[in-house]
This record gives structure tokens, sequence and C-alpha cells, in this order.
């Protein structure tokens, strides 16, 4: 039940402030109203919703911020991340990471924002799976939630793939060199460079959602 509700913030069905009426979910997901009660809660939990006295549940609105204290966690945790992958990682984990390199190349060069996107998502999941950092993963896995529509104003910033290009193969090189330091290094330089274009990219009004930056 909370999957479902989650997963329609995540692509930008339900929007911030939108109200999510319990009969109305319940309707959707073929859940009992306990069944909604409980999964609001667990996503107000999350940081994904907030009850309203007297007028329900409503999706959470992320200020600008919100999004910069968010994007200065992940600095942190993303670094230990790679530190962690770079000490980890195996030749599996090198060839997929030098495979996914390859295609962030390519969807650059053919001005393809929606794949780069995914794939920066992709490459990022898989750090995290590379460094064994379960409590990590999940904790980064909220925090994306929570920012998600500031990363697609992130994603669709003019020449942001351009920029995120060559901070992501930092990352993927140190990792493939077995380099934590440097490995750390590039992960927090990465979000720096997101903290630093978020306050412009926040001015920005792209349609659609689920991009990563």
């Amino acid at each position: 039940m909370a999957t479902g509700i989650r997963e329609a913030i995540l692509s930008g069905e339900f929007v911030p402030n939108q109200r999510l009426v319990e009969a109305d979910l319940a309707e959707r997901f073929g859940a009992s109203r306990a069944a909604v009660r409980a999964a609001l809660l667990e996503l107000a939990n999350e940081g994904l919703i907030e009850r309203v006295q007297n007028r329900g549940a409503r999706v959470r609105a992320i200020s600008l911020q919100e999004a910069i204290e968010i994007s200065e966690l992940r600095m942190v945790i993303e670094g230990l991340c790679a530190a962690k992958a770079a000490e980890r990682v195996t030749e599996d984990g090198v060839r997929l990471l030098t495979e996914i390199a390859d295609d962030m190349r390519a969807a650059v060069a053919a001005g393809d924002v929606f794949g780069y996107s995914r794939l920066n998502e992709r490459l990022h999941r898989q750090i995290r799976e590379i460094s064994g950092q379960r409590t990590a993963a999940g904790v980064l896995e909220r925090l994306r939630a929570q920012s998600v529509r500031h990363q697609f104003k992130l994603a669709m910033h003019p020449g942001r793939p351009a920029v995120s290009l060559p901070e992501h193969l930092a990352i993927i090189e140190a990792i493939r060199d077995r380099d934590p330091e440097a490995a750390e290094r590039a992960a927090r330089e990465h979000l720096r460079s997101v903290i630093r274009t978020l306050p412009e990219a926040d001015r920005t009004r792209p349609h659609g959602n689920g991009l990563a930056p």
C-alpha cells in the first residue's frame, strides 16, 4: 500500500500539496481504510506526506532550503558509499561501472537528457550496492524521495548533463582504481556541484518527473 502511494509521488502523479483522500486511495489500491491510514503514517514518517489538522493528508512540498540541506546530507553519505565501493569493488563491479560510464557518455553526446538521467540514477544505485552499506542506501532512498521535484528541475537545467558527466566519471574512475579517498572526494565534489546549481535550477519550470541530477 505504502509502496504504491510512494511510487505515485516519485513519478509525479501525486504532486506537492495535493490532498490524499483516504476513500479515494482505498478505492484506487483496493485496500481498507485502515490499511490506507497505516500507509499514510509510514509515508509521513518518511517525510513524503504531512498530516494537516482537519484536512487530512497531503503530499509534502519541499522548500529549496530543505533540498539544499538534503543534498548536504547526501554529500556525506554518498561520499561514504563511494569510499566503501572503492574498497569492495570486484571485477564484475568494475565491468558494470565501465558500461554505465560508456552509456552516459553516449547519452550526453546524443542529447538524451532522459536517458542520461536514468543512467545517473542507475550509477548511484550501483555504487550503493557495491558499497554494501545497506543502512546508508535506505537513508539515501528516503532523501531522494523527499527531494524528487528539485532533482527533476536540476536534471532539466540547461547544460547540466555536460557538467555532471565528468563529475560522475571521476567517481567511477576512483572506484575502478580502488582509491577510497579519491572516490569519496569525487562524490562530495559532485554533491557540492548539485548544491551550487539548485537555486538557479529551482527557478525553472519543467514538465514531468522522475529524473536524477
